[in-house]
């Protein structure tokens, strides 16, 4: 059977990033600031999508290698 619900989250958290990148809080909310980290808000909640995350690092990672 189909289910229209991704067994994966599609979007995390801020303290779930936090745990997955070993930052901060106030980092974390930093990178959201100046745009390094694409977020968007659910009610008063703050969501970060997988992608966001995943695109962050892979910029980092390119950033390092140079």
């Amino acid at each position: 059977m189909l289910t229209a619900v991704p067994s994966e989250p599609q979007a995390l958290t801020v303290p779930e990033v936090m745990t997955a990148l070993r930052l901060s809080r106030s980092a974390v909310y930093d990178l959201i600031r100046s745009r390094q980290l694409r977020s968007y808000t659910s009610g008063r909640a703050r969501r970060i999508p997988v992608d966001a995350v995943r695109q962050y690092m892979q910029v980092r990672l390119e950033e390092n290698a140079a």
